[in-house]
């Protein structure tokens, strides 16, 4: 068998917590060096200096392999440790301990304008990437056509990328990093910052990629864009690998994590209303897909645990569901739709079920109420909040983003002649 392409073994990075960084100079080195000599002393004499206290573990114990021709997809909450781990791996920042061996060329795209200079022109800057990975001047020439030509920012090629778009930016850097055969693409999310068009056209460039026996490791949000690209799929949580395996199961089970920790412990709310005769325990909302992920066209099962001390008599529960500015986009009402008992037990769970959502992809905010009659008996603003996931809703290539619209509705069009 070949080696693996990347091999990670105890890798753990800390960063120091509101400090600055300072270059050193040559007196500095040498007041390390001595100040290193002397705790090592003190460890030699049980009087090692105390651990400092403002410093965070971002990767602790990370240990992985990834084999030529893998698609990794690498799935984690903001500051899991993701970003931090594809640095290392790129060779912009150093471990604090454990070793990552990287065999072939990478090319890495992290970050809007990585690697590129800002007073250069695109064109010179393809033409500098190209020698920052070694390859021979003919060999750019080679690819360089089909670089612009991806792209799509041939007419802006000899201007300082200083005043490029981001979008532009993300589009020459993707193109760069992609086409000068580096033997492991490293992508983050920066694929974010593109339009849906041009983002379906990075996931079949990376799909290619891999096909030709390149690796790929990829960090994403977005759920289903790991599904469809990746073989394998590991989850980071608090600087540590806590999941790995085929990327539906893996994601399944994350997302299945992110209810749980979203879904504030409600005995911790102190913002609640109602008169407390009824108590909601636990709110889950889930996706009836098989793989779990909530997409535009999902249908949802909203589950509320309730504690009460007597039977519930004439139970109303009204969940109102909204956008990250308050929006109201939906709204769940058992009394407009009837199905629950003039009773329920004093202990249980009430469940809902919709039809599909039919909503364009984003964050959604989860408010929700039970009340007893016309009692309010307990109400949770903000209660729980989750992501839908980005979907091909018309089946033709075209992404919908929330700036088109909330709403989602399949449509027919046709035409005839005129009179």
């Amino acid at each position: 068998m070949s080696a693996p392409a990347v091999t990670i073994h105890g890798l753990s990075k800390r960063f120091r917590v509101g400090t600055r960084v300072k270059y050193p100079t040559l007196r500095d080195s040498f007041a390390h060096g001595a100040a290193a000599s002397v705790n090592t002393v003190k460890q030699l004499l049980g009087r090692a200096p105390k651990a400092d206290r403002k410093s965070i573990w971002a990767l602790k114990d990370i240990d992985m392999q990834v084999q030529e021709g893998e698609v990794v997809g690498i799935i984690g909450k903001n500051g899991a440790g993701k970003s931090t781990l594809l640095k290392i791996l790129s060779g912009i920042t150093d471990p604090t301990s454990g070793y990552a061996d990287i065999h072939g060329r990478v090319g890495s795209l992290l970050e809007v304008g990585t690697g590129f200079h800002m007073e250069l022109t695109g064109r010179e800057n393809i033409y500098m990437n190209g020698a920052l990975l070694g390859m021979r001047r003919r060999e750019i020439q080679q690819k360089f056509d089909e670089i612009v030509a991806f792209s799509e920012v041939e007419t802006y090629l000899d201007t300082p990328v200083k005043r490029y778009s981001s979008g532009m930016y993300m589009r020459l850097a993707f193109a760069v990093a992609a086409h000068l055969e580096p033997d492991i693409l490293i992508v983050d999310e920066v694929l974010a910052v593109g339009d849906a068009a041009f983002q379906k056209k990075c996931l079949g460039k990376m799909s290619t990629i891999a096909s030709e026996g390149r690796t790929v490791l990829f960090v994403s949000h977005n759920m289903a864009s790991v599904q469809s690209l990746c073989s394998r799929a590991v989850m980071i949580e608090s600087g540590k690998l806590i999941d790995e395996g085929a990327p539906r199961e893996v994601v399944s089970r994350y997302i299945q994590r992110i209810c749980l920790s979203e879904a504030a412990p409600l005995d911790e709310r102190e913002d609640r209303d109602g008169d407390g005769s009824v108590r909601m325990t636990s709110i889950k909302v889930e996706s009836l897909d098989e793989d779990g992920v909530i997409r535009c066209s999902s249908r949802l099962r909203l589950t509320v645990a309730y504690q009460a001390e007597n039977p519930i008599r004439h139970p109303h529960v009204l969940a109102e569901i909204c956008d990250l500015s308050n929006v109201g986009l939906f709204i769940l009402d058992s009394e407009l739709s009837g199905g629950l008992p003039n009773e329920l037990p004093p202990t249980g769970e009430i469940s809902c079920v919709t039809a599909p959502i039919n909503l364009a992809p984003g964050r959604c905010t989860l408010s929700i109420e039970i009340n007893r009659g016309s009692v309010e008996a307990d109400y949770v603003n903000d209660a729980i909040e989750f992501d839908i996931e980005t979907e091909d809703y018309f089946g033709n290539g075209k992404v919908p983003t929330r700036e088109w619209a909330v709403s989602l509705v399949h449509q027919e069009w046709g035409a005839s002649p005129g009179p």
